[in-house]
């Protein structure tokens, strides 16, 4: 049957004459399936005791950021969890010929396989990076580019902080350059290295910095610890700076925009996104084969129109009204 797709203050729903199918909602209801892509603050629900679907991992994870799914499930009869490539337990969802991507990666990164994507009618995908100018270069040349810096940082003593979201690519950059000794961790990014530890992600274990420091192991330079983004104004990075003249390494698809700017003072800004770049999200629209295809969540006027231009149907997904939202 086919569903009325439309963007709330809620969140995306899709309807039809018996149910509604609510995506990545704000508050849960007490009808319907509530399906949540992962554990970002921004995509968790607050309140309500309706049906969630969500991955384990999802439910873990944001068990630990403070948010408890009650009646979740990760498996519901005619609905398909597929893995998004964003972060770990990231999904999209594939229903009634619908295909949700949540955010979406579709490259390898470390422990992360990007998302393979579905064939479907209906196409909603976010187009975070939806402009042109957004086309990153391969991870393989990341890396590269990155161990090449450490290891001149290295040299002279330097120690390094790599700088990224505290969930999702901090993990990455724990596993990327995991190699490298000694690691630390923040202590926030230790608990959530921890606990993707404990369900079967490989990461190398370490020690936080409240202890490293507290023993006296941040003296003895170089090294490098995995922090959460943050700008040069903040205080621990003024900390680090000050104390141990440490040099900062921050990691955003923002990072060579010319139109954006990102920095926030770091002293390297390199281009690594948990979201597909332009190409890949051109590239998805194609493989899904979507008679119609929503857009969300970034450019959604610019990304629309191009794929016009390509011979594809689509529109921005805009939010509407609703006298009954509550």
């Amino acid at each position: 049957m086919v569903r009325n797709v439309r963007l709330t203050k809620n969140g995306i729903q899709c309807t039809n004459s018996s149910s509604t199918v609510y995506l990545d909602p704000k508050k849960i209801q007490n009808d319907g399936v509530h399906f949540v892509s992962h554990a970002h603050i921004d995509h968790l629900p607050n309140g309500g005791t309706g049906t969630i679907l969500s991955s384990h991992e999802t439910d873990k994870i944001a068990e630990l950021r403070g948010f408890t799914l009650k009646n979740a499930t990760d498996s519901i009869e005619n609905f398909t969890l597929v893995d998004s490539g964003h972060i770990f337990g990231s999904k999209g969802l594939l229903f009634d010929d619908i295909f949700y991507t949540g955010d979406i990666s579709t490259r390898d990164r470390g422990f992360l396989k990007g998302a393979q994507i579905p064939k479907c009618k209906t196409l909603i995908t976010e187009c975070t990076f939806g402009l042109p100018e957004f086309v990153l270069p391969p991870v393989t040349e990341i890396v590269k580019q990155v161990n090449e810096i450490i290891a001149n940082l290295y040299s002279k003593g330097k120690p390094v902080l790599l700088l990224g979201y505290e969930l999702g690519k901090a993990q990455t950059l724990s596993q990327l350059f995991g190699d490298w000794d000694p690691i630390y961790y923040h202590d926030s990014v230790k608990k959530m290295n921890d606990l993707h530890r404990s369900m079967g992600v490989p990461l190398k274990d370490s020690i936080g910095h409240t202890e490293a420091e507290s023993n006296g192991l941040l003296d003895k330079k170089p090294w490098v610890m995995v922090a959460p983004m943050m700008s040069a104004k903040n205080n621990f990075i003024k900390h680090m700076k000050t104390k141990y003249d440490v040099i900062t390494i921050g990691f955003s698809g923002w990072a060579n925009s010319k139109k954006f700017g990102f920095s926030r003072g770091t002293d390297y800004s390199i281009p690594l996104s948990d979201h597909c770049d332009y190409n890949e999200l051109i590239e998805l629209v194609k493989k899904s084969e979507a008679e119609k295809v929503y857009t969300i969540h970034g450019f959604v006027d610019e990304f629309a129109m191009d794929l016009n231009k390509l011979g594809f149907s689509a529109q921005p997904l805009r939010e509407i009204s609703l006298d009954n939202f509550c």
